[in-house]
């Protein structure tokens, strides 16, 4: 069935006029491409609707010392005329455009431009730089396309065309010659549909048809649109509990389309019933209406303004040796919060401030998926379009396919899933980095979370926005540190005067919980007076796990355990103050042992100068079974002993009591001298270990200089991948040209000679073994070693004239045993008019010889005959 194409040209009052920047009204195809790429390119282009109204901008990996060849092998497989691409020309429907080789290429209101690479060779990303000018250029008519190569290039531009509502494609990776460049775009979450190259032309034709209103740039959401809007929203807040009722409608509404184009559904109400019947659908419409796309260091200059001058002001207004507090709300996959990280340490390596500060980040995101790969701190080697080589070097670790952040800046950061709008905030911050969150976000959304971050911020803390954000009606709440980089600084001001308002349904109960109440049976006395035992008489105890990790805490165990100085650690070994560690760590170590119980009636612990007598109680529990291996610290605080009377009134101590004391004594010289022994040995483990550690850094740089050279092997060999199919193409080209060539010589009968600028035979056709005696075996060899019947001395000397005046010679040849040849010597002329050589052809002309020696014998004859009948007339 035909299927009728779309018009991108449609009146301006069309729904199908989405206008671009610059006023074109056309989508433009960004196509990237490495090794194995030429035939996927000519797959994609020969399936490419005629008429189909797109522009075609393809960005191959090529060797930059090489002529690039593209153009002409691209235009067998399609009609539209394919054009290497030149700097400022402007991009046109129908018409298909390639990078030349050693530039990079971006796009400004639908023209393009050139650019020397800055990256050096083997580290340039050319498809990553031109999508993402793509995608900020013709946002919605923004078409990304991914096909075979190796590497990660073009993950990067993906993302970026996703975020603006673009349509992204990739090649499946098993019809990929390969597969990891439309790999790398795919584990990204970069990619609308995935299909053999052949089909993706007809993919992007279906789903820019019926996405029509996803390109339109001033969307009016009518009641209609308004209606279905609201039903996805309930059925999406049914499935997972998100609400995104408070984010901006237009936003969501273009995602929809996104989705509703890649299905070929042109109504919103009939998404709503695919919805209903596809729950798989609502989780990628979920993950769609997330917009996971960030960048390390985005706006490079605004971060070095926090670096430089933000980050200086809290050094300077915090006591020395303080663990300052940020969180980074919306975090995606964490390129943010580690950019604060590594921002945090240049600035503390800069500036030395007098205290030695800590920073303790809190990222947070709604997309668990997210998250999980934030945690994991492993991204593409296409940040490093991003991230300087000095960064990359000092703060990640190269691996086979990308970068890994390193262990000092990973444990900076603390990632968890939050609901932005629904969940708590995170309190007494010094930072607060939310930066391109707010624009999808409606005013009125806006408006409750300025207030919100000023109350999690301490007095002086800093807030860092988007360069397209700003603070709105809240500019009572925070002042400019900087306003061109969006950073602000908390005012001061009491806290009854801030309006903080939660969304609705912040406080609300869940649903029920007032029923659920309602329906409980009242309390029997028994259980009642239990409560109000433990609470009140129950004895300080926590419970730990094998490893001594404290998992509950009943009671006030403040003056037995404290936490320690440095990173949050809840391990009983850790906090137990000074008196109950040996004991505790001893105790424990027995009852794991015999899966026991354990007492110490009467244990001296210290506590701010002060000693009190406790009783310590260890028990492996066994039952419940869903506590079965956990152990069980009972604390309880001893009365003083009563103080020592007069000498006159003590009672006379026994030696067994003064014996036993002693022996106590010298246990806990032992204990304490085996401790001292134990720090020892950890100070020597600890040396070497960090002996271990430099070594591991030493084979670490190794290690990314190897990396290195093996991405710049890498891409040469994409290069030199390039190359030869385009060479191989040439040849096959030269191969059928010469056999065209050959057929013609042969069908000619003329005998022909070729020879070089130095008159050595280059190559022949069969004929001209008759007048010249030639082998196969004499190419290369000199005119003047040739035999031939030709009576001609002179024929080395005219072609060397012929090589010298650029004039051709003919000249009539007899050979000794009769025959006549016309023999032509004219220039070889190559392609670009340069002489290589002289063309030498032999037309026997016998016959016509024989005709012209006939015609003048008979001529002759006659000239006789009329000669002696005037001489007998003469005589009559």
């Amino acid at each position: 069935m035909a299927v009728q194409e779309p018009d991108f040209h449609a009146s301006a009052g069309s729904p199908k006029s989405p206008k671009a920047a610059g006023g074109e009204a056309f989508p433009i195809v960004g196509i990237g491409a490495s090794a194995g790429g030429l035939e996927a390119l000519e797959q994609f282009l020969a399936n490419v609707p005629a008429g189909s109204g797109m522009g075609y901008v393809i960005v191959q990996h090529l060797d930059p010392t090489h002529k690039g060849m593209m153009p002409e092998l691209l235009q067998r497989a399609t009609t539209m005329p394919v054009v290497q691409a030149k700097n400022r020309l402007k991009v046109r429907p129908d018409h298909v455009y390639v990078i030349p080789p050693n530039r990079d290429m971006s796009m400004l209101r639908g023209v393009l431009y050139l650019f020397e690479p800055a990256a050096p060779r083997g580290l340039r990303l050319p498809i990553d730089l031109f999508l993402q000018s793509l995608a900020e250029d013709r946002h919605q008519l923004a078409v990304g396309v991914i096909l075979s190569g190796m590497g990660s290039d073009g993950s990067v531009g993906m993302r970026a065309i996703k975020q603006n509502a673009g349509l992204a494609l990739a090649q499946d990776p098993a019809s990929a010659a390969f597969s990891a460049m439309p790999r790398s775009a795919i584990d990204a979450g970069a990619v609308d549909i995935v299909a053999p190259a052949a089909e993706l032309p007809g993919r992007i034709v279906a789903s820019l048809r019926y996405g029509a209103h996803a390109a339109t740039a001033d969307l009016v959401i009518d009641s209609q649109l308004q209606s279905g809007l609201e039903k996805v929203l309930i059925l999406l807040r049914a499935h997972n509990g998100q609400d995104f009722s408070l984010y901006k409608k237009t936003t969501l509404y273009r995602r929809i389309e996104r989705r509703m184009g890649i299905h070929q559904i042109d109504r919103i109400a009939t998404y709503v019933r695919f919805l209903q019947e596809n729950p798989q659908e609502l989780e990628l419409l979920f993950k769609e209406f997330l917009i996971g796309v960030t960048n390390f260091f985005r706006d490079p200059i605004a971060w070095d303004r926090l670096r430089d001058a933000a980050l200086p002001a809290l050094f300077a207004s915090n006591p020395a040796g303080r663990v300052l507090r940020a969180w980074v709300p919306g975090c995606s996959t964490g390129e943010e919060a580690y950019s604060l990280a590594i921002v945090f340490k240049e600035a503390m390596e800069r500036h030395k401030p007098a205290g030695r500060f800590s920073l303790q980040i809190f990222a947070t995101d709604l997309d668990g998926d997210a998250i999980g790969r934030a945690r994991q701190g492993h991204y593409p080697a296409s940040i490093a379009a991003d991230v300087s080589p000095e960064r990359l070097a000092r703060f990640f670790a190269a691996t086979d396919n990308g970068y890994q952040v390193c262990k000092e800046i990973r444990e900076m950061v603390v990632f968890a899933p939050q609901n932005l709008i629904q969940d708590p905030p995170f309190t007494k911050l010094d930072l607060l980095i939310c930066r391109n969150l707010l624009i999808y976000f409606s005013p009125e959304l806006q408006k409750k979370l300025l207030p919100l971050f000023h109350y999690s911020l301490t007095p002086g803390g800093v807030l860092f926005l988007g360069n397209s954000e700003a603070l709105g009606s809240a500019t009572d709440l925070f002042a400019p540190l900087d306003a061109k980089a969006r950073i602000f600084s908390r005012i001061n001001m009491p806290a009854q005067t801030v309006d903080i308002d939660f969304p609705a349904h912040f406080h609300r109960p869940p649903a029920g919980e007032d029923e659920a109440k309602a329906a409980l049976p009242p309390a029997n006395l028994q259980s009642l007076a239990d409560q109000v035992l433990l609470r009140q008489f129950a004895p300080a105890a926590v419970l730990v796990n094998d490893r001594g990790d404290i998992v509950y805490i009943n009671g006030r165990t403040g003056r037995y355990l404290e936490p320690a100085a440095g990173k949050a650690n809840w391990n009983i070994h850790v906090m137990a103050r000074e008196g109950l560690r040996a004991e505790i760590g001893s105790a424990l170590h027995h009852v794991a042992r015999n899966r026991g119980r354990i007492e110490h009636p009467d244990i001296r612990v210290t506590d701010d100068g002060v000693t009190r007598r406790v009783s310590l109680v260890v028990q492996m529990i066994e039952e419940p079974a869903s506590l079965r291996g956990m152990i069980m610290i009972v604390f309880a605080e001893l009365p003083p002993l009563p103080e020592a009377r007069q000498d006159g009134g003590r009672r006379p101590r026994s030696a067994r009591v003064a014996e036993l004391e002693r022996e106590l004594q010298r246990a806990r010289d032992e204990i304490r001298s085996m401790r001292d022994e134990m720090q020892t040995s950890q100070e020597e483990l600890k040396s070497t270990n960090e002996e271990l550690q430099s070594t591991n850094e030493e084979l670490q740089s190794t290690n990314e200089e190897l990396t290195t050279s093996k991405e710049e092997m890498q891409s040469l060999n994409e290069e030199l991948q390039t190359v030869n199919v385009e060479l191989q193409s040439k040849v096959d080209d030269l191969s059928c040209a010469n056999n065209d060539m050959q057929n013609l010589l042969n069908s000619t009968e003329i005998a022909t000679v070729f020879l070089d600028s130095r008159l050595n035979v280059r190559r022949f056709t069969p004929l001209a073994t008759r007048v010249i005696k030639l082998l196969a075996t004499d190419a290369g060899r000199p005119l003047s070693d040739l035999v031939t019947d030709l009576d001609y001395p002179a024929l080395e000397d005219d072609a060397r004239e012929v090589l010298r005046t650029l004039m051709f010679s003919e000249k009539q040849i007899a050979t000794r045993d009769g025959r006549w040849f016309s023999v032509r010597i004219m220039p070889y002329r190559t392609v670009d008019n340069v002489i290589e050589g002289v063309v030498i052809t032999f037309i026997d002309i016998s016959v016509a010889k024989r005709l012209e020696a006939d015609l003048r014998a008979a001529a002759a004859a006659d000239g006789r005959r009329v000669a002696e009948r005037g001489d007998a007339r003469e005589r009559t």
